[in-house]
C-alpha cells in the first residue's frame, strides 16, 4: 500500500495481518513520478506486480468559477497525474511478466452533471478516458484494465467533511446526503471492495474496457 501518510497505511497494512493476510506499507506521493517509480522499483525487485488497484483520490467542492488554478492544480495532480504515475510504473512490468490487472477509482461524477464538482469531475472523466484507453493498448499483452465509478460511500471522510462544514448540524446533513440515493443510503467502503475483489479476479477474465457504476441507482433511478 502506497499513501502519502506511510502511518495511516501502516495502520491498514497491520489490520490486514491481524485479520491473517499480509500488507506492506510504503510511505510515497503518488503525484511525484520519481517517488513512485522509487517505490514501484523495490516492489519489482521483491517480486511480480499482479494487480494495481489505482486509489488515491482528493475531493474539491466548487464551480468553474471559484475553483482556483492552485485548487485544480491540486486535483490534477493526484487524481489523474498520481493514477497515471502508478500506471506507468505498473504497465512495463506488467509486459515483461506475461500480463496483469488495473483497477482504477473512478466516480460517478466522472460521468454524470454534479453540482460543485468542477474540477473533481474532470479529474474522475480522465480516470475513465485513461481506463479505456490503456485496456485497448495493451490487449495483446494480457493486461485487464478497468474502473469502478461509485456513488457517495460512508467513509471518515465524509465524517470528517460534515464536522469541518457543518458543525451543529452533522446528523441533519448525513441524513440528507443518505436520502439522495435513491436506495436511500450511501455505500459501505465493503460494498465496493467486494466489486473491486471481483474485477481483480479470474472470474472477472472476461472483462476489460468497462466502467462500473457502483451507485446505489444514482446515475439511472434519480428523479
Amino acid at each position: 500500500m502506497l499513501d502519502v501518510e506511510e502511518n495511516a497505511a501502516q495502520t491498514v497494512a497491520d489490520e490486514i495481518g491481524t485479520a491473517g493476510g499480509s500488507a506492506k506499507a510504503y510511505g510515497c506521493d503518488v503525484s511525484r513520478q520519481d517517488e513512485v517509480e522509487a517505490v514501484f522499483s523495490q516492489i519489482g525487485q521483491e517480486g511480480r506486480i499482479h494487480i494495481l488497484v489505482n486509489n488515491a483520490g482528493i475531493s474539491h467542492v466548487g464551480n468553474l468559477e471559484n475553483t482556483s488554478e492552485k485548487d485544480f492544480d491540486k486535483i490534477f495532480n493526484v487524481n489523474v497525474k498520481g493514477m497515471y504515475n502508478c500506471l506507468y510504473a505498473s504497465v512495463g512490468r506488467m509486459k515483461a511478466n506475461g500480463g496483469g490487472i488495473i483497477l482504477n477509482m473512478a466516480s460517478i461524477a466522472g460521468t454524470s452533471g454534479l453540482a460543485d464538482r468542477f474540477a473533481y469531475s474532470m479529474s474522475k472523466g480522465a480516470v475513465v478516458a485513461m481506463t479505456y484507453s490503456i485496456a485497448k493498448d495493451y490487449l495483446a499483452h494480457n493486461i485487464r484494465c478497468n474502473c469502478i465509478s461509485p456513488a457517495r460511500v460512508h467513509t471518515p471522510f465524509v465524517d470528517n467533511y460534515l464536522q469541518r462544514n457543518y458543525p451543529g448540524k452533522e446528523k441533519e446533513m448525513f441524513e440528507k446526503l443518505e436520502k439522495a440515493q435513491p436506495v436511500g443510503r450511501m455505500a459501505q467502503p465493503e460494498e465496493i471492495a467486494a466489486l473491486a475483489l471481483f474485477l481483480c479476479s479470474d472470474e472477472a477474465s472476461f472483462i476489460t474496457g468497462s466502467d462500473y457504476p457502483i451507485d446505489g441507482g444514482f446515475l439511472n433511478l434519480r428523479g
